[in-house]
Parts: structure tokens; sequence; C-alpha cells
């Protein structure tokens, strides 16, 4: 019971803000159908006018009025309808989407993604029957129903008692077969969900799955789902042919009953001939209602599948929309945004970082990520973060972006917690290249603006001057207009690495965290991108995740991390010195090194 009134809340919520057009879709209906019952006592009044040999002219002319005024009126009603219940669904998915771009980072790393996409498409675009199907069509039916008993018991009492004996048996089946199709219909969702997941995991990593000659594996697993979602629609039709079987036999039976009772009835002059044709017109019309009615009910259980999946999406957690503390800097005068940099010309301000025994753990069953994390980096310069791979060393940038946050401990960003920044705030003064380098589909103008669209012309033409950029864009047919294909298809991974860090800088941050950004470029570019990062670590401080020795040797400090830890904090020199760690990641690049320069 908690779970319909649940979903049924749930439903109301996305349809409030079109309830007006609801209204009036509602109001049409019920003045369409109106019209139609008016037309038995018509007929009515007409078999008495033939039997009495009067005109007839004035009553067909009613009834030939109540017709067409029935038909017009329930077009537009049905217009109405549709077009409001296709606008509950773009405000579902525009709320559903909103919700998605809100999920904390976790709650999205650990669902899929194709599942996820699901619940925006498939899930949503259920409500449009729900909207029309259930909600209208119970009220609209539900009225209509009710008027035609009011005038079937005015025409006959004994008649209305027969037809209500017919409809109660139909019913007790159908109510039987409900709750069967709203798991079956939740089946079906949830198995499209999984359908979509297993063909984003796919094409996500098409290439590979090429290369693996993985084609046919894959291809059964999309497979796999699809007949679950099969199965589930296949019993879900066993269970609404059932339900249609009852209700459709029922118009019939009723039909034929009344008949037989009625004209036993005309045969002992309980009531005239017209009484009975009048009669058996409403039931041809209470039939119908009912079978609203029961479609009605019948679209309520597949539409409380998808409200349910919907509202799963809803309860993940959710980054807060803003924070109950804001900023000492950005509240006073001298708010550090506007302040001018160390070199004395105008631009942002560096920011200070700072980890007071930080622990964490992705998940609760997961081993900690981090064990007492604690160092503090001044503003300006750059420092580099080393270790093995599984240190740590991603983690942080994450817990400084609140993509995720510490289980215990403080992070500080200009000694203040990250946890008291509004978030958007917060990473508006970060600019982040993640390793993967991420590059979306469209052009490469709309890549390089993701962060800043206000930039200007010469900001950008600086940014891709200073990324060497400038001579790729110098080579497409369209330059900064050149679509860059599904992931970046288009470019090549060294090429996708500077877009990204082009996008970072182009938001002038003041604290740039890049994460192995020089993994896929060449020693050419590698070497101009050093020179952009040392000309940025002038005026704003640079966190620098790398294995390259060149990168690293550089950075006015180095933290070496691993296991979770914090093992040393020093100067290139210092550390090679006395941590042994450092000193076997060195020996190891200049190894490396040695190799490559022998090729």
């Amino acid at each position: 019971m908690n779970d319909h009134s649940a979903a049924w809340r749930a439903l109301l919520d996305y349809v409030r803000p079109h309830r007006l057009a609801l209204l009036a879709g509602g109001v049409l209906s019920v003045l369409s159908g109106a019209a139609g019952l008016a037309l038995p006592l018509v007929t009515r009044r007409l078999i008495d006018e033939l039997s009495h040999r009067r005109a007839l002219t004035a009553t067909l002319l009613l009834m030939t009025v109540l017709v067409m005024v029935s038909s017009v009126i329930g077009a537009l009603a049905d217009y109405v309808l549709r077009r409001t219940s296709a606008s509950v669904v773009l405000s579902a998915r525009g709320r559903v989407v909103s919700c998605l771009l809100r999920l904390r980072v976790g709650a999205v790393d650990h669902s899929e993604p194709g599942d996820l996409m699901s619940r925006v498409t498939s899930d949503t675009t259920l409500l449009r029957e729900v909207t029309t199907t259930s909600l209208i069509g119970s009220v609209t039916g539900g009225l209509t129903a009710l008027a035609t008993l009011f005038l079937m018991a005015l025409l006959d009492p004994v008649l209305l008692a027969v037809t209500l004996t017919v409809i109660a048996l139909t019913w007790s089946v159908i109510s039987a077969v409900l709750p069967r199709i709203r798991h079956a219909t939740r089946e079906i969702q949830r198995s499209v969900g999984l359908m979509g997941a297993a063909l984003e995991r796919t094409l996500g990593a098409f290439r590979t799955v090429k290369a693996a000659g993985a084609e046919q594996a894959e291809g059964q697993r999309i497979h796999a789902a699809a007949v679950q979602a099969w199965q589930g629609s296949l019993r879900a039709a066993k269970w609404q042919a059932l339900a249609g079987s009852a209700a459709r036999p029922s118009s019939e039976i009723a039909f034929l009953t009344v008949l037989g009772v009625g004209g036993a009835r005309v045969a002992s002059n309980a009531i005239d001939v017209g009484t009975l044709i009048a009669f058996l017109l409403y039931v041809s019309y209470l039939l119908p209602a009912a079978q609203q009615l029961v479609a009605a009910v019948t679209g309520y259980q597949i539409g409380v599948g998808a409200v349910a999946r919907i509202r799963e999406v809803e309860q993940l957690p959710r980054e807060p929309a803003g924070s109950s503390v804001e900023p000492r800097q950005e509240r006073g005068r001298d708010d550090r945004l506007g302040r001018r940099s160390g070199d004395g010309s105008a631009g942002p301000a560096p920011a200070a970082v700072a980890f007071e025994g930080v622990h964490f753990r992705y998940r609760p069953d997961a081993p900690k990520a981090h064990h007492d994390v604690t160092f503090a980096i001044p503003a300006l310069g750059t420092t580099a973060i080393v270790g093995p791979s599984g240190a740590g060393k991603t983690t942080i940038f994450s817990l400084l972006e609140r993509f995720y946050e510490a289980d215990s401990g403080r992070v500080l960003l200009d000694g203040i917690d990250v946890t008291a920044w509004p978030i958007a705030r917060l990473r508006a003064l970060i600019g982040y290249v993640e390793q993967e380098t991420p590059v979306l589909s469209g052009t490469l103008r709309d890549n390089l603006l993701l962060g800043a669209p206000l930039a200007g012309d010469d900001a950008l033409r600086d940014i891709l001057h200073a990324t060497r950029l400038n001579e790729l864009i110098e080579r497409l047919p369209l330059g900064l207009d050149t679509e860059v294909g599904p992931h970046g298809v288009e470019l090549s991974g060294g090429q996708r690495q500077r877009v990204a860090i082009a996008r970072a800088l182009l938001r002038r941050p003041r604290l740039l965290l890049l994460d192995e950004v020089t993994s896929q470029l060449d020693a050419v570019n590698e070497a101009a991108l050093r020179d952009t990062v040392a000309e940025a670590a002038r005026s704003i401080t640079v966190l620098i995740i790398a294995h390259r020795l060149s990168t690293v040797a550089l950075a006015d400090r180095i933290i070496v991390m691993n296991a979770g830890r914090i093992e040393a904090i020093g100067s290139h020199a210092d550390l090679l010195a006395t941590n042994s760690l450092y000193a076997e990641l060195a020996a190891t690049q200049y190894a490396a090194y040695g190799v490559q320069k022998a090729r």
C-alpha cells in the first residue's frame, strides 16, 4: 500500500504543473460524454413520436446536433490530453536529467550508464499513457459510468441490477490479474535497462571489442538482456489479454442478458419498447466507460513500475545545491578572486591546499584509499604527487573536487574545509585535467569553451598557442568548428590531452590539477607543456600527478605516496637521497629513458 501511495504521489508531482491543461481536457471529455449520454433519451423520444405518428424533424435535428457536438468536443479533448501528456513526459525527462547531473560521482560510478539512460527514455515514455489513460481516464470514465448508471436507474432499476451483476463478475477476474501486470511491466523496464547497459558497455569500448574478436560474446550478452525483456513482455501480454478477455465478453453478455430480461418486461407491460431501446443504448455506453476504467487501472499498474524506477534515480545520493557556510574570502571586499597574482599582473590568485588527517574509502566494504593523509601545499608553484599505482594519488584530486568526501579529517582550500564551499564556486576555481582526458561529441570550440563559455577570442587564441593546438587548428578544414566525433575519436590521444589542458587553462583557475597529462605526448609537445605549466605556476597553484621524471624533477616540491599514506615530502634532490621508494621510481624512469634514447 505504501508503494502505491508513494507512486501515486510521485505521479501527481509530475502532473501538478500541467493540472490546468489536464482539467481542461477532462472537462471537454465530460462534455463530450454528456452530449453522448443525451442520445438514448432523445432516441426514446423518437420512438415515442413514431408510435404516435408525430413530426420527427426537431428530434432528428437534435440528434444530429448532439452527435456533431460530441464528436467535435471529443476530438478537441483528445488533442488537449495528448498534448498535455507529452508535456508531462518532457517535464519528467527534464527533472530526471537534472537529477542525474546532480548525482554524486560515486553514485554514477556504481551504476550502469545504460540503465540510467533507460530511466530518462523508456521509463518516462510510460508516463504519457499513465497521464491520459489512468489519470484522466479514471476521472472521465468514472463520471461517465456514474452518470450512465443514474440514467439507467431512472429508466428501470431491475435491468440496472442485471447489468451490475455481469460487471461485478467481470471485475472480480480483472482485479486478480492487475498485480501480475504491474510486476511483469516492472520486469520489462528492468530488462530494458540491462539491455541498454550491455549495449553502452559494448559501444563504449567498441575498438577493444573488435580487437579482441569478442563481437559474438558481447552480442550474446545484449541478446540475453533483450530476451529477458521479451519474456517480460509475453508475461505482461498474457495477463493483459486475460483482463481484456474478461472485459470484452461482458459487453455481449450484458447486452444479451438485458435484452432477454427487458424483452420479458416489455411483454409483461412493465416497461415500453422505447425504454428498453434507450436502456440498451446506455448499456453500450456503460461498458466502454467500464472498459476505460479497467484500462485506467491497468495503465496505472504499468505506470507504477516506471514511476518506481524513476524514483530510484531521484533517491540516489545527490550533491548539495549550496552550502550553509560561505567562504570568508568570497564575502569581504578583499575577495581573493579579484586580487592580483604574485607577479603583479591581473589574474586569479593562487590557492593553498591542505589535508589534515584524512581517511577515506570508496565503499564501506573497500580497503582504505587514504590512511591519515596529512600535508600542506602553499599558494603558488608546482607540486608533484608520485607513487606506484593504487597509492591514492588521484583520490587527492577527487576529494579536492568533492567528487567524494573524506570519511574523517579535513580537506582545506585556503584554510577552509571544502565542504563549506558551495560546490559550484569550489569547482569554478579549479581546473582539472583527468587521466583519461575525455573529449565530448561536438566541435573543438564546444569542447574548449565547455567550462568557460564566455571566454573571448584573445584568451582562446593565447591558450591554443600555449598548448600548441594552433598548429592543429590550422590543418583542419573548419578550424575550431571541426567535429571531433563521439568521444573525440577524430583526434589522437595526445591531441585529446592538449584539448583537455587548454579547456582547463581557459577557465583561468586558481588551482590546476593535472593527472598524468603527459602520458600520450611526444617529447616536443611534452616540453611545450612543461613550459606552459611552468608559466601557469608563476601565478596559480599547480598539482600534478606524474610518473615521468622530466615532469616531476622540475616541481617545487614532491609528495611521495604509497598504499594510501604520505611517505615523504621534499625536493627531487632531497628525496633521491632520503627516500628509497622515490629513488627506486626515479631509477626506473632513468632506465626507461635510457632505453628510449638508445632506440
